[in-house]
């Protein structure tokens, strides 16, 4: 390439913001498994760190990356033997007792935080404020980062490339992430490592610190790419991001289910709900998809099956999703709390329709050629949604679960879906080809970014 680089990279560093430091997510390590595996492919002994609470987890699905923790001292060093016990072992065997440890930290760390502030509130000390001279505190001048976040900060100056990994985080939904994430890529810009982001849902994104604060920092980033075009190019248009950063690529998920895609179509029909603070759903909903789904499969003579997609503590799916085919009596099992996200697409596959109120399902599922009833309660949620059906050119039926005919509505859109499942395969197959390649071209761009800078 006659950029003078060791073979393989040898010397590059890529650091990963992973979008979910606890990897319990499915989808979340199918985008994360896919862009692992590129970047191998481009630079085989890079070294590549993963943003994490939880090394061990980190070192049972990724054996040749590093976790690199919010804390760490020297996020860069070698594996220690813990690490690569855990990579021999798999997540199966390492998740549990990781897992337990990671809840009772939580535990552990929100008792702290009360006890500090309880003591705070009792001593009640004066604001720092300005001095006469109009100096800002010591405090304010030091990066955020490097105050709640030092590993991470550190991990970004000793970095070749920053990379955001795709996600719903950059929205009203979810500020903390949407912080999180734009702390370590202001960082990044400002230290001048080059720093890009892929497979991005971006919005809704109406809070006015947050806008104020993602224009100011993705206005810098050479690359955004976009899993949908329907809403993200004119909100980052808004923000005055320059077109020429942006492209349009459909989620790096794609991949993944497009290598685990069936030659025949399935016959069963996947369920999924999604209950949690940011997809609120009522019990009287909840009965309705229950109900809706099990007449289907006794009409079509199917099986049901629950999928889960994501173990989080704000999100499981699997509390929510199991009761809804308890009562059927030749439901499928559900697949186990820690296994790859090739085994949850692979599951997906065996399905004629999909009814899901969880995205990365969906992506699966459209990814297969396999058509969405898609159940939603939120604007978050629609835009997920129908960006997808404008990317696949059809395929997702949405269902509101506030809507007074619920359980009708539900019924008729899973009857029209399967009718319709061997009459969209092909073209919905199509769709994900093209913008797996898509998806891969942007990472020609973000190789030849950092190549660019190391010529």
């Amino acid at each position: 390439m006659g950029t003078g680089l060791p073979c393989g990279g040898a010397e590059h560093r890529i650091l990963i913001e992973n979008s979910e430091y606890w990897l319990r997510n499915y989808g979340d390590l199918a985008m994360l498994e896919v862009t692992v595996r590129r970047l191998r492919e481009r630079w085989p002994q890079a070294t590549i760190g993963i943003m994490t609470e939880s090394r061990a987890l980190v070192a049972a699905y990724f054996p040749d990356a590093l976790g690199i923790t919010v804390g760490d001292r020297n996020p860069w060093g070698r594996s220690g033997p813990l690490e690569r016990v855990c990579a021999a072992l798999g997540p199966a065997l390492v998740g549990p007792g990781a897992v337990a440890w990671l809840r009772a930290r939580s535990r552990l760390l929100a008792r702290a935080i009360r006890v500090r502030d309880r003591l705070r509130g009792r001593r009640s000390p004066p604001a720092e404020r300005a001095d006469a001279t109009g100096a800002k505190p010591a405090t304010e001048l030091v990066p955020r980062i490097e105050q709640r976040h030092p590993g991470a900060a550190r991990a970004v100056r000793e970095a070749s490339l920053v990379l955001a990994l795709g996600g719903g985080y950059l929205t009203d939904a979810d500020l903390p992430q949407a912080g999180r994430v734009l702390d370590l890529l202001e960082y990044a810009s400002a230290a001048g490592i080059p720093a890009a982001m892929v497979g991005q849902g971006i919005g809704p994104m109406r809070d006015p610190d947050l806008r104020e604060r993602a224009a100011r920092v993705l206005g810098r980033l050479p690359l955004i790419a976009l899993r949908e075009r329907r809403r993200g190019p004119g909100l980052l248009d808004s923000l005055g991001v320059a077109s020429s950063a942006v492209t349009v690529t459909g989620d790096d998920a794609i991949e993944l289910a497009q290598h685990v895609r069936n030659v025949r179509l399935g016959n069963d029909i996947g369920i999924c709900l999604r209950v949690a603070e940011y997809a609120p759903v009522a019990a009287r909903a909840q009965e309705s998809v229950g109900a809706a789904v099990r007449g289907a499969a006794v009409e079509f003579g199917a099986r049901p099956v629950p999928l889960i997609i994501a173990e989080t503590p704000g999100s499981p799916d699997r509390a929510t999703t199991l009761p809804l085919v308890r009562a059927s009596a030749n439901a499928v099992a559900a697949l186990g709390r820690f296994v790859r996200p090739r085994e949850v697409a692979e599951q997906v596959g065996r399905c004629r329709v999909l009814v899901t109120g969880a995205y990365h399902l969906a992506v699966f599922a459209l990814s297969q050629g396999i058509p969405v009833v898609a159940l939603t309660s939120t604007e978050y949620y629609d835009d997920k949604f129908l960006g997808l059906d404008d990317m696949f050119g059809g395929g997702v039926r949405l269902i509101h679960l506030d809507d007074p005919e619920l359980g009708a509505q539900l019924a008729i859109a899973i009857r029209e879906a399967w009718k319709a499942a061997e009459t969209v395969r092909e073209e919905l197959c199509v769709r994900a080809d093209e913008q797996a390649a898509a998806s891969r071209e942007a990472f020609e761009r973000l190789f030849e970014l950092l190549e660019r800078s190391h010529a």
